[in-house]
């Protein structure tokens, strides 16, 4: 199956910041996907791999695109460079979308919290969430005024349920008063790592149950211990596979002439999921919950390695 069945062609752009561009495209084979708010697709790259980006319910947008907003990264290994590179008229290929990141249902309230290009999946959750007149508030914060892109929109989607924070002023985010009322609400947070932990920390001690708290974070985890060989075993055959150091479950697997489904190979997408029988996973995926990890029970076996000698797998 392809990885990247869709071909999309570059409509417009715009430079929201110095240092992020709007894209618009339309879809060139075939009718535009059906997406909902959290929603993201992959960009396939020129050197192979490719980089997920979040849809954005952008006001004004036609029918018939789709729109990304892609940060240029100081760090880049090419894929914001590509995406900052593309002119009107060229063509990309993509992923159909996925949801990982998807809004609740129902009429419970909602806080939502954004960092920087973390607004993206959240932008489209606000427009959402006014359209089914759902109560919510949106926390948008930055380092400095200039910095935050799509503020326009925001405050045409979000009219008096958006809070704008700048690190550099008496603005700043105060995650604490912020989940002051947040007992009974869904929080959704994306951004950098170090918000997403703040604000789940804060959900928890503000007394958010854990199944409430979401958030989307498109990096895989640090490794929480050094690479080293282990060996996972097929529970439905007994057969025993060895997991070199520099090696994935999946490579291993498929080296040993095993049929494997998988996709993105990240630890974002889900389809790799497997039940763990026996032994402790080390788990760097970004789709299982705290809970789910802590429990032992369920791995992404295209990121995540083994804490014990030995995992017996659910295959």
């Amino acid at each position: 199956m392809d990885a990247h069945p869709l071909k999309l062609k570059v409509r417009s752009y715009v430079a929201e910041t110095p240092f992020i561009r709007s894209l618009v495209f339309g879809v060139e084979d075939g009718v535009v996907p059906r997406w909902q708010a959290g929603a993201h697709l992959r960009v396939a790259l020129p050197d192979g791999g490719d980089r997920p980006y979040s849809l954005m319910a952008l006001p004004g947008l036609p029918d018939d695109a789709l729109a990304l907003g892609v940060l240029r990264e100081e760090a880049s290994t090419g894929g914001s460079q590509f995406m900052h590179a593309l002119k009107v008229g060229d063509v990309v290929k993509a992923s159909v979308p996925v949801n990982n990141f998807r809004l609740h249902e129902g009429s419970a309230p909602a806080l939502l919290f954004a960092g920087g290009i973390g607004i993206t999946p959240v932008l489209s959750m606000a427009t959402e969430l006014t359209a089914r007149g759902i109560s919510y508030r949106l926390h948008y914060a930055g380092r400095m005024q200039g910095l935050l892109p799509f503020l326009p929109q925001l405050r045409d989607i979000c009219a008096k349920n958006l809070s704008v924070h700048y690190d550099s002023d008496e603005s700043r985010l105060d995650i604490a008063a912020a989940l002051g009322d947040a007992a009974n609400a869904h929080v959704y947070v994306c951004g950098p790592s170090g918000m997403i932990e703040a604000v789940k920390a804060g959900a928890l001690a503000a007394c958010v149950s854990a199944d409430r708290i979401h958030y989307e974070l498109f990096k895989s985890e640090t490794p929480s211990s050094p690479d080293r060989p282990f060996e996972v075993e097929i529970k439905s055959t007994g057969q025993v596979v060895g997991v070199a150091a520099g090696q994935t479950i999946i490579q291993a697997l498929e080296a040993a002439g095993l049929d494997v489904l998988y996709d993105c190979q990240r630890g974002d997408c889900g389809i790799c999921q497997c039940g763990v029988i026996e032994g402790v996973p080390d788990h760097r995926d970004v789709i299982l919950s705290d809970d789910e990890k802590a429990s032992n029970k369920v791995m992404q076996i295209c990121v995540s390695r083994a804490r014990s000698e030995r995992l017996v797998l659910d295959l």
